[in-house]
């Protein structure tokens, strides 16, 4: 196969291999994404780019602390050898990396809001044969494997720093102060900071990140208070919640259904709540796959009316 870009002709002798590579890197984003992709080690793919640097004569990617940045001659070479190599991965019976054949689509996002949101979204396209794997975990592991090759698609509790991995908001979630019926019948009427010194709070981590932002947010003022009960799940912060162990700020989304039952009161109406961006990552080259378009596509759907 011959190819050409930016004025310079590829060797007749090409090893489509070293294609094949070249575009795996190009689509993910970084060496060590590629690898797995490919069934080759981290070192055989960085090997293989260097090969077809020499043979080209031209440097092919930037390497970054994460990941590496296609200079222009490399993106010119890509979009020459995109639809053959496709086209002869297609033939061949493949599905990967390399071809537009669908794969699982492999996602990842807080447990809450997955299961909350996420997952009933996605359930029409389930119903119609797509294939989804699921990762829950905290925002800045699961960006992590992603540059690592592991995720096509991340809901994150914020935007991704640099540009390696591109992003687009998905929806602004807001937070409510609430406490059981029990608790809330009993607080005096006033400034709800004075009203809960006495009402233990519970929250998902020691630091108290969601508590601290509502009380800077909406009273201008700082979280003095200490936990009574920390529980790493908001979903286990709900239950002890609802079952009046004491007052919490969570997502809206989380406790709607409480609220709208009676189950939980809620303590508080801002004219401003304090709103946090979600936020839809994709990993570079994941577009490959036509599966994770239409997962992406469905998020950003369902995401108008979350």
């Amino acid at each position: 196969m011959e190819t050409q870009a930016n004025g310079k002709q590829l060797p007749s002798h090409a090893d489509l291999n070293l294609l094949r590579t070249f575009l795996a890197v190009h689509r993910s984003g970084s060496f060590t994404a590629a690898a797995p992709l490919l069934g080759l080690s981290q070192p055989t793919v960085t090997a293989q780019i260097r090969t077809l640097e020499q043979q080209t004569g031209r440097e092919l990617f930037t390497r970054l602390p994460r990941g590496v940045e296609p200079t222009p001659f490399a993106h010119e070479l890509a979009g020459e050898v995109a639809g053959p190599l496709d086209a002869l991965a297609a033939l061949e019976g493949g599905a990967g990396p390399l071809t537009g054949h669908t794969a699982p689509v492999h996602l990842a996002g807080p447990s809450e809001l997955l299961c909350v949101r996420v997952l009933p979204a996605l359930a029409p396209l389930i119903a119609r044969g797509v294939q989804v794997r699921v990762v829950q975990g905290l925002t800045e592991p699961l960006l992590e494997e992603m540059r690592a090759g592991r995720h096509d698609l991340v809901v994150a509790t914020r935007r991704p720093r640099g540009r390696a991995l591109p992003s687009a908001p998905l929806a602004d979630e807001e937070y409510v102060l609430v406490a059981s019926p029990v608790w809330a019948g009993h607080l005096p009427d006033g400034d709800p900071c004075t009203a809960l010194r006495e009402v233990p709070l519970v929250t998902y981590a020691e630091d108290l990140p969601i508590a601290r932002r509502y009380w800077r947010t909406v009273f201008g003022k700082q979280l003095t208070a200490r936990a009574a009960l920390t529980v790493p799940n908001l979903y286990a912060v709900l239950s002890a919640v609802t079952a009046g162990a004491g007052y919490s700020v969570l997502p809206r989304s989380l406790c709607q259904d409480h609220l709208d039952t009676g189950r939980l009161a809620l303590l508080h109406e801002p004219e401003e709540p304090p709103l946090n961006t979600l936020f839809l990552v994709q990993r570079p080259g994941a577009e490959a796959n036509p599966d994770v378009v239409r997962v992406r596509e469905a998020l950003q759907r369902a995401a108008r009316e979350w």
